[in-house]
C-alpha cells in the first residue's frame, strides 16, 4: 500500500521542481516567489516532523529550503540556481532514504549542518568585522573638535 504523506511530497517536489513552478514563480515575483514556494516545500519537512525523524534531518531540510529562497531571490541568476538545486526534490529524497532506517542521521548529514553553521558563524564574525572597519573609517574620517 503506497504511503499517502510520501506520495504528497513527491507531488509537491514534482509540481515546484520538475514542472518548474519554482524557478518561473521566482523569476515573475523576485523574493516574494520565492519565499511562497518554499512555504510550500515546508509540507515535506512538516511529513518529516511527524515521523519523528532526527532534529538533523530536519536541520538539512530547511537548509536545503532557505539555500533555494536565499539564492533563489537574486534575479535571473538566482532563477538558473532554482533550476539546478531542487531542493524539495533533495527533501523527499531525504524523507524516504531516512525514514526507511528510522529516522537517524548519518555521518554525510551532520557533516552537512554543522558545515552549514560553520559557514554561517564566518558570515557572521565577517559581519561584524566589515560593520566594525566601517564604522572607525567613517568615525576617523569625521573632524574632531
Amino acid at each position: 500500500m503506497p504511503d499517502r504523506e510520501i506520495e504528497r511530497a513527491r507531488t509537491v517536489a514534482k509540481v515546484l521542481d520538475n514542472y518548474l513552478v519554482d524557478p518561473i514563480v521566482g523569476l515573475l515575483l523576485p523574493g516574494v516567489g520565492d519565499l511562497a514556494t518554499s512555504v510550500a516545500g515546508l509540507y515535506t519537512v512538516g511529513v518529516a516532523i511527524s515521523r519523528k525523524l532526527s532534529a538533523v534531518i530536519i536541520a538539512r531540510m530547511l537548509l536545503n529550503l532557505a539555500l533555494d529562497a536565499l539564492l533563489g531571490a537574486v534575479p535571473l541568476i538566482g532563477d538558473l540556481f532554482d533550476l539546478a538545486h531542487r531542493a524539495n526534490t533533495k527533501n523527499v529524497a531525504l524523507l524516504e532514504q531516512r525514514a526507511g532506517i528510522g529516522g537517524r542521521a548519518t555521518a554525510r548529514d551532520w557533516a552537512m549542518v554543522m558545515g552549514a553553521f560553520a559557514v554561517f558563524a564566518a558570515a557572521l564574525v565577517g559581519s561584524i568585522y566589515v560593520g566594525y572597519r566601517v564604522v572607525t573609517a567613517v568615525a576617523s574620517a569625521l573632524p574632531l573638535g
